[in-house]
């Protein structure tokens, strides 16, 4: 617990640095520059076609810096990330989120599965998604886009979150919510998200 504590204040402290730099235009140009390690895996105009790997274009600004923060202090984990987010400054991150926040979001694939979709917009209500994602789940400020986002990766995150395994912002709510969910509803929900138009 001291140890998730700590974890905790050394993101917060990042985000107050973050925060307290001078307010500088993001160059969008040198986000798109520095992104092109990020397509390996993003893809190309950061659309995925990896499996669980997230598309980020067309995230809210405000949540990919805080992701990149969250990698960078270690606070949220992943093998691939946290190397690369170690190395980038301040105003890598800010520009980064400007260039992918700029792109077009990815749109859902063609739904095969209506009835899986109608169950998944019911779970949706039920655990009141667009109150923190807005009504067409294309997040806002700090909370993700999860319109369109691969399916196995939004089936992925609600698992980390129900097990406690994802942190940053939000997580407490999105704990609360995903772990009075069942495997069923996650999947819904997931195939319901991921083919929103």
């Amino acid at each position: 617990m001291r140890r998730q504590f700590i974890s905790h204040a050394m993101v917060a402290a990042a985000l107050l640095a973050l925060g307290s730099l001078p307010a500088s235009a993001a160059d969008i140009a040198a986000g798109k520059a520095k992104a092109e390690v990020c397509a390996g895996c993003h893809g190309e105009n950061g659309i995925s076609q990896t499996e669980n790997i997230p598309s980020l274009a067309g995230q809210p600004d405000q949540f990919l810096q805080w992701q990149l923060v969250f990698f960078r202090a270690g606070s949220r984990k992943n093998e691939q990330m946290q190397p690369i987010a170690e190395e980038i400054s301040n105003e890598d991150i800010r520009n980064l989120g400007a260039y992918f926040s700029s792109l077009t979001p990815p749109k859902g694939p063609e739904d095969k599965d209506s009835d899986l979709s109608k169950k998944g917009a019911q779970v949706a209500v039920g655990r009141r998604c667009a109150s923190c994602h807005t009504d067409s789940f294309a997040g806002t400020k700090a909370v993700a886009r999860i319109a369109g986002q691969r399916e196995e990766y939004l089936v992925k995150a609600l698992h980390d979150y129900k097990a406690g395994q994802r942190v940053g912002g939000g997580v407490a709510a999105m704990a609360d919510v995903a772990y009075a969910m069942s495997d069923e509803e996650i999947n819904a929900v997931a195939h319901y998200l991921a083919h929103y138009k």
